[in-house]
């Protein structure tokens, strides 16, 4: 239940507290005043979208804050737990929207992502609008009306999660089919060319070893001669060659250092020297052996580049792509020689998962079924008493064919509405009488909230479009409802208003300058007021306050009253 609400700097509430009790709470007020912004104001703080345009003008940022009663309820025990937050009695949610359009919630002091405070203001509070009928006129909305009256949320995860396995196996089987329409001709082509690259046979890097060959083969004369050069000024020339003088100076160094240990390091390198340089003179005689222009193989090198070039220009790729290539091809033949099988497999997997889905939408038609008997009786009953004798509501599920049925089941649901008595039910949209729309859509908003485990339910101005004693039977029924539930019902009617537990008025004052609206619970007397000025409007006559005394004496026994029984 919602026990107080704090709005500061709101649209054009400046600062608001208001504390609430259990029961039925009317809120009226002049048009204008801001009634409906006290609902916005409590959407604003259970999670619904907004934007900077709610922040009072010349205001930084608008502010919320509303204190919950929570009474045991697995499903917000559920919320705060995944939330690991601890459960008080209490529950305070909070909530600011900045200039910069950045919003930020708290819940118990808590910083909390909007979306996760959408749905526990989804458990707290259930909000019903004067248009609400528009939204009943789509078939999905008639769909989750009767699947939440009825509590079907598991059944229906059992057949959205068996919809989506059948929806993902009979894509896969259509992919396999489209290939398996061209598989002997796209087998044949892949075949040959695997047979191409395979005996072409890529390697990875082969072709910067290739290149670096080729290089060598075409560079040969030059090579021959700079190794026989290096050769001979390592090793092969006369005394002056480098093995040579680097071997004289190791001698005259360890001469001088019998004299001067200083020369030491000298000795050292000179002796790292020698050794490096007779290590290079190997290698190059090494390397000279082994140099040999062999027109052959250079012809060979040349075929083979030429070779991956022309399969890499025929598959579109570089050449260091081929090998993935190659692997792609191998891959994709196994694929489709196992097609048939594939096939075989997929045709056993939909089967199964289609009996599945059939017994999962069969249970879940078993509970519509039975819900949607309930909802047409209770629905019928509420229409007599809101000046509809005679008419009826219907609830009427069509299986759908196996084609059609989806996520959502095998049940095409619609709303049929008979008005007056001997007339057909006929669809709620084709319904023409915006006042028995009104009326009916209230029938259906009652019936249906029963089911609801909201403790807080607020209708803005669903009275819309009737009057009389029609409207004086919707106050009994929302005051009915809220002998079990809290009920914030925003009206313009004094007959609903009369049958509320407690009255809060809503007033706008200004001065010139600045615009302001102030909430007041209402005392007994002022009820009589201001039901006297609803009945009467600008002017309060005698006669409307004896009216309004009138109407509130039904449900609290006033002075007058008790003194005429008295006599």
């Amino acid at each position: 239940m919602l026990s107080s609400i704090q709005i500061k700097d709101f649209a054009i509430i400046d600062h608001i507290e208001l504390d609430l009790s259990s029961g039925m709470t009317a809120l009226t007020g002049e048009t204008g005043a801001g009634k409906s912004i006290m609902v916005d104001a409590l959407m604003f703080v259970t999670g619904s979208r907004s934007g900077t345009e709610i922040i009072r003008h010349g205001c930084d940022k608008a502010e919320v804050t509303a204190t919950f009663t929570t009474p045991r309820n697995p499903l917000i025990d559920e919320w705060f737990k995944s939330q690991e937050l601890d459960q008080d009695a209490e529950c305070i949610l909070r909530r600011l929207m900045g200039k910069d359009g950045r919003s930020r919630a708290w819940v118990n002091g808590q910083a909390m992502p909007v979306q996760a405070l959408r749905h526990l203001g989804e458990l707290l509070v259930d909000v019903h609008g004067q248009m609400e009928y528009q939204s009943l006129m789509k078939r999905s909305a008639q769909r989750e009306l009767l699947d939440q009256h009825g509590q079907h949320a598991a059944l229906l995860e059992k057949v959205s999660s068996s919809w989506q396995q059948l929806k993902t196996l009979r894509q896969q089987k259509a992919d396999t089919e489209r290939s398996a329409q061209d598989r002997n001709e796209r087998l044949n082509l892949l075949r040959y060319q695997l047979t191409e690259l395979e005996a072409l046979a890529p390697q990875e890097n082969e072709l910067t070893e290739l290149t670096a060959e080729r290089q060598r083969h075409t560079h040969s004369g030059k090579l021959a001669q700079g190794v026989r050069q290096l050769a001979e000024i390592l090793r092969e020339a006369d005394a002056h060659n480098a093995e040579n003088v680097l071997s004289r100076a190791v001698t005259v160094a360890r001469q001088l250092g019998t004299i001067d240990t200083r020369i030491n390091s000298t000795i050292q390198l000179l002796d790292e020297a020698l050794i490096a340089c007779r290590e290079a003179a190997n290698s190059v005689q090494h390397y000279e052996s082994e140099l040999d222009a062999d027109p052959a193989r250079q012809e060979w090198v040349e075929q083979r580049l030429a070779a991956l070039e022309a399969a890499a220009r025929k598959h579109r790729v570089t050449v260091e792509e081929l090998p993935l290539i190659q692997q792609r091809c191998r891959d994709e033949v196994t694929r489709l020689e196992s097609l048939e099988f594939t096939l075989e497999q997929l045709n056993t997997q939909i089967e199964a998962a289609n009996k599945h889905f059939v017994t999962a939408c069969k249970a879940l038609s078993k509970a519509r079924h039975a819900v949607a008997t309930t909802l047409s009786e209770r629905v019928t009953s509420l229409m007599q008493t809101l000046g509809m004798p005679g008419g009826q509501f219907v609830i009427q599920l069509t299986q759908l064919s196996d084609e059609d049925a989806n996520e959502h089941g095998a049940d095409d649901i619609e709303f049929l509405v008979s008005a007056n008595p001997g007339q057909p039910p006929k669809a709620l949209a084709k319904v023409a009488s915006g006042g028995e729309l009104s009326r009916i859509s209230l029938s259906i908003q009652v019936a249906a909230v029963e089911s609801i485990p909201c403790s807080t339910l607020v209708f803005d101005e669903v009275d819309a479009g009737v009057g009389g004693s029609v409207a004086e039977m919707v106050g009994r029924q929302l005051r009915t409802l809220g002998e079990r539930a809290q009920v914030l019902c925003v009206t313009h009617l004094p007959q609903v208003a009369s049958q509320a537990h407690a009255h809060v008025r809503v007033a706008k004052l200004t001065d010139g300058k600045h615009t302001r609206t102030m909430l007041e619970t209402l005392s007994q007397n002022a009820r009589i007021e201001e039901i006297a000025r609803m009945l009467g409007g600008s002017e309060i006559t005698q006669v409307a306050l004896q009216h309004a005394e009138e109407m509130l004496s039904d449900k609290t026994p006033s002075k007058t009253k008790r003194q005429k029984s008295l006599r």
